[in-house]
């Protein structure tokens, strides 16, 4: 009975302490860490009140450990352990108070715009720091020697994203790394796009680290690395990752990474100068490499014949080995190589999943073997020497999403297999000898097409109404054939061009490799030559804001369709070199995303629409060489191209061309004011006969009233007057702001 008493007690302390905790007030923030973060955001932010709000002087805002970015290690010690700022927009320099932080293990302010001339020195007193990130925040000058005083530092990243377009870079550099050796428990190490090449001994710096697992030092301008047998003593074997791309290594860095280096997954020595090198046999045992990037090395020779294991990305000259085709993922694009495609076939049932052979010299018939590549996602055999039919297997590729056979010498018909590929969303077949007529399955059986590329080949016939199925359309290029007949008015049905904008900037692929080791996430990003402004022009990174609709250099007769204004999304129309006849539709003001218009050597006429002067977008714009009349529209946007955008169309007046219209020299004409094409449709004839019929209707009705009741004539009366007072400044409105007959 004592036992259970004393444990009731015991049990009833431990109840009152817990609720005194939960009752009591939280400590928060240290005043010491909060005066130091406020000075931090004086020193980055200064007046501007739109940045770091959270942080505050406020009563009800003194808690600095619920402050946007501060994270603490108790409510209880108030202690400031992790600071990170990433991409805030920050500028201005660091105020040397951050250091009263003693207790901060975490700081990241990449993709700032810091405008210290250098990485301040005080950042070395930060004794407890493991996460350092000041990647891409503007910095310049040496890096502080004081940094190796971090010697808990895990994570190390002063790299400079050069492919930055509108976020700052770093421009810093390096005289020596003897600092870096005092950082043994480094794990991550990024010095990428920094000027090394005065550190003769950054390899001997690097091998230090028994933990180090990431070493990214791309575009440092690496001098080759002085190899010793020292050096390949010290060499760590924790390393999984390894970028040296954009360097100017030599072939001694094989040396050091296949000596200890074999747990190796990703390699990527692109852009170096091995020049006269050959891949060394020892590297077929890194068994652990997954991943092998050799773009524009200038190697030369073969493979250990172990590399049937890597599934990487690998740059060579010379005839591609056979041995290769047990890739999964396999880039050998933009190089010398050559000989025939036929080493495809030496595997069956591959496990190819991605396909690059772009930009060699491959030539030959494709081999008809494609029945084995049916995990196909990506295929590019564009600006080859390839030629002769596309083979009919092309259909078993029933996984492939982007297939891209350009710029060779194919001929002959589509295969109708094709239309298997039920998944494809590009499908680029432009610059061959292709002669038949455009088949109907390209818009019956492929509903997922966002990119379709014919153009420069000789297909013949018209274009089906099929091809309106692809509602998912955004590039539609079939210019430069031999298409004949009209342009179809189902086009309003391509829903994406009849869309403002697009979610995204690029167009992106994510799938899975299913490999024994394991499943890879893959990813790429679509691309697409097109011509654009009358440039040929390549689009990767922007392309998901391409929509585009180029039928030009075709035998196209008839009306361009009024239907095509309602592809509100389109920023390119091209419809120049047909034959095409009538007037421009009225409502092409509707196109307010058009960059470019060309509608240029056909046989349009009528006279140029005022709705085209609302386009504030339009940068590029071709009218010539048609037979177009009258004055060009007044708008800011027409005057400012030159008089060549309008050239060849004889009736045509008014600036920019010196030919001035007769209303300019004469005056006003009479103006009848029926089926004038100024209005843009919107006043025509049906409008004048409702108006007088309203007006018949509403006056008879009213006078009526007025004959049999004495008492509202005075009233009616005067409305009436009103009336026609205001009906007669209207008509003089719409005539004054009709054309001058002709």
């Amino acid at each position: 009975m004592a036992e259970a008493r004393c444990c009731f007690k015991q049990l009833c302390a431990i109840v009152v302490v817990l609720l005194l905790n939960m009752n009591s007030p939280c400590i928060g923030c240290s005043e010491r860490d909060r005066q130091a973060l406020l000075a931090l955001k004086q020193g980055l932010v200064g007046d501007d009140g739109d940045r770091l709000l959270s942080w505050g002087t406020e009563a009800q805002n003194r808690n600095c450990c619920q402050w946007e970015g501060v994270y603490c290690s108790s409510n209880q010690t108030g202690h400031v352990v992790k600071l990170d700022l990433e991409d805030q927009s920050l500028r201005g320099k660091i105020s040397p108070e951050l250091v009263k932080l003693q207790h901060l293990e975490y700081l990241n302010l990449r993709f700032n715009n810091l405008s210290q001339s250098q990485i301040p020195d005080f950042t070395g007193s930060l004794s407890n720091l493991r996460h350092l990130d000041l990647s891409s925040a503007n910095f310049g000058g040496q890096i502080p020697n004081q940094l190796g005083n971090l010697t808990h530092l895990q994570y190390l990243d002063l790299s400079s994203h050069y492919y930055s377009v509108i976020r700052p870079r770093n421009s810093i550099h390096a005289q020596n790394l003897n600092w870096l050796p005092n950082l043994s428990g480094l794990e991550h190490l990024d010095l990428s796009h920094t000027n090394l090449s005065d550190v003769v001994g950054w390899l001997e710096a690097v091998n230090v680290f028994p933990k180090l697992t990431n070493l990214i030092l791309d575009g440092c301008n690496l001098p080759p690395p002085i190899i010793s047998s020292v050096s390949l003593m010290n060499s760590s074997n924790s390393l999984v990752h390894v970028d040296l791309f954009r360097n100017n290594l030599n072939a001694s860095i094989f040396q050091w990474l296949s000596g200890t280096h074999t747990n190796l997954v990703y390699l990527d020595l692109s852009w170096n100068n091995f020049r006269g090198s050959s891949i060394p046999a020892s590297f077929g045992n890194m068994s652990s490499l997954e991943y092998l990037i050799l773009q524009c090395s200038k190697l030369e020779g073969g493979f250990p014949n172990s590399f049937a294991k890597l599934y990487g990305s690998l740059q060579l000259e010379g005839p591609i080995p056979s041995i290769l085709s047990k890739a999964s993922i396999l880039d050998l694009s933009h190089n010398n190589f050559s000989g025939a495609a036929s080493f495809l076939c030496a595997t069956k049932d591959s496990n190819l999943t991605f396909l690059d052979l772009s930009n060699n010299h491959v030539s030959g018939e494709l081999p008809d073997c494609w029945i084995h590549f049916k995990k196909l996602i990506f295929l590019d055999l564009s600006n080859n020497y390839l030629f002769g039919k596309i083979p009919t297997t092309m259909g078993y590729l029933f996984s492939i999403e982007t297939l891209r056979l350009s710029n060779n010498r194919f001929v002959g018909e589509l295969p109708s297999q094709l239309k298997n590929c039920t998944k494809l969303t590009l499908l680029d077949l432009g610059e061959n000898n292709l002669s038949c007529s455009i088949p109907e399955w390209l818009g019956a059986s492929l509903p997922n097409l966002a990119i379709l590329i014919l153009r420069g080949n000789q297909f013949y016939r018209s274009i089906p109404p099929q091809i309106c199925h692809l509602t998912r359309i955004q590039i539609l290029d079939l210019s430069m054939n031999n298409i004949s007949g009209t342009i179809s008015k189902c086009l309003n049905n391509l829903i994406v061009l009849a869309h403002n904008g697009n979610s995204s900037l690029t167009i992106e692929h994510l799938y899975t490799t299913h490999l024994e080791e394991g499943d890879i996430l893959w990813n790429y990003e679509e691309e697409a030559s097109l011509i654009w402004k009358g440039v040929r022009s390549k689009y990767k990174s922007t392309l998901g804001l391409v929509k585009s609709i180029d039928l030009s250099s075709n035998k196209l007769i008839g009306e361009i369709p009024n239907e095509i204004t309602d592809l509100v999304g389109l920023v390119s129309l091209n419809l120049s070199r047909n034959q095409l006849t009538s007037q421009i539709p009225p409502r092409i003001g509707m196109l307010l995303e058009l960059d470019s218009l060309d509608l240029s050597r056909n046989q349009i006429n009528g006279r140029i629409p005022n709705s085209l002067s609302r386009i504030d977008r339009i940068g590029y714009l071709d009218l010539s060489e048609n037979d177009l009349s009258r004055k060009i529209p007044i708008g800011t946007q027409l005057q400012s191209f030159g008089p060549s955008s309008y050239g060849g169309n004889p009736l045509l007046c008014g600036l920019p061309l010196l030919r001035t219209c007769d209303e300019d020299k004469e005056g006003p004409r009479q103006t009848v004011l029926v089926n004038q094409d100024d209005q843009d449709g919107l006043i025509t004839q049906g409008f004048y006969i409702s108006l007088g019929l309203g007006f018949a209707v509403g006056f008879w009705g009213v006078f009526g009233t007025l004959l049999f009741n004495r008492s509202c004539r005075y009233t009616y009366f005067n409305f009436w007057a009103c009336f026609i007072d205001w009906l007669y400044v209207k008509a003089e409105i719409i005539r004054q702001r009709a054309p001058n007959t002709r």
